[in-house]
C-alpha cells in the first residue's frame, strides 16, 4: 500500500522517487487529516472540473466565468498554451478580452497536431464571433513559435488580425515563470505577428 502511494505521488510534475517518498511519509506520520482533505479535494476536482465549451480552460460549468462575463471585450481573443499561462496574464496585465486555451502546443513528434489543440473549435470561433484580433501568447520555444505561426495563418484566413507578444519574454522561457513586470511590459507592447 505504501509503495502504491509513493508511486501515485510520482505522477505530479517534478516529483521523483525521493520527493514522493518524503510526501508519503509526511502525510502518514504528521498529517493524516491533511491527506484525507487532499484525497477528497482531488477526487472531487477530477470528477467535477471539465473544460469550458468556448475557451477550453478548466471549468465546473459549460462556460467558464471569463467566457460567461458580459464585461469582457469580445473583439479580443488571446490564445495561450495552458490554464497557468491564462492565469498569469490575467493577474499581471489589464487584459479584458477573452481567451482560448490550447492545452499544449504543436509537436508532431509527440503526436500533438491541430486537432489535439482544438484548433477546429478556434476556427469556428474566428469565423462566427466578432473577434478582430487574435493575440498569440504561446511560449517562445521552438514548438511555441511553430504554434504561433500556425495560429497567425489561421487568423488571417478569417480576416482576424494576429498579434504576438512583444520583446521582454526570454527566448526558450515559459510564460508561467516570467516575472509580472516583464510579462506586463511584453503584453502591453505586443506587435503584429508577421510570422
Amino acid at each position: 500500500m505504501l509503495d502504491q502511494l509513493i508511486d501515485a505521488l510520482r505522477c505530479l510534475p517534478g516529483v521523483g522517487q525521493k520527493s514522493a517518498q518524503r510526501m508519503a511519509y509526511h502525510l502518514l506520520e504528521r498529517n493524516r487529516e491533511g491527506g484525507l482533505r487532499l484525497s477528497g479535494a482531488l477526487a472531487e476536482a477530477i470528477e467535477r472540473i471539465g473544460h469550458c465549451e468556448l475557451c477550453r480552460d478548466f471549468s465546473e460549468e459549460k462556460l467558464c466565468v471569463t467566457c460567461a462575463s458580459s464585461s469582457r471585450e469580445r473583439h479580443l481573443l488571446c490564445a495561450v498554451e495552458s490554464p497557468a499561462d491564462r492565469l498569469v496574464i490575467e493577474q499581471a496585465t489589464g487584459y479584458r478580452g477573452l481567451y482560448f486555451v490550447l492545452q499544449g502546443r504543436l509537436s508532431p513528434l509527440d503526436g500533438i497536431g491541430p486537432r489535439e489543440l482544438g484548433l477546429d473549435l478556434l476556427a469556428t470561433r474566428l469565423a462566427q464571433d466578432e473577434i478582430r484580433e487574435l493575440i498569440i501568447a504561446t511560449n517562445p520555444t521552438v514548438e511555441g513559435e511553430a504554434t504561433a505561426h500556425y495560429l497567425a495563418q489561421l487568423a488571417r484566413q478569417f480576416q482576424v488580425q494576429p498579434s504576438r507578444l512583444a520583446h521582454g519574454v526570454p527566448l526558450g522561457g515559459e510564460l508561467e515563470y516570467v516575472d509580472r513586470g516583464t510579462l506586463a511590459h511584453a503584453f502591453g507592447s505586443r506587435t503584429d505577428a508577421g510570422l
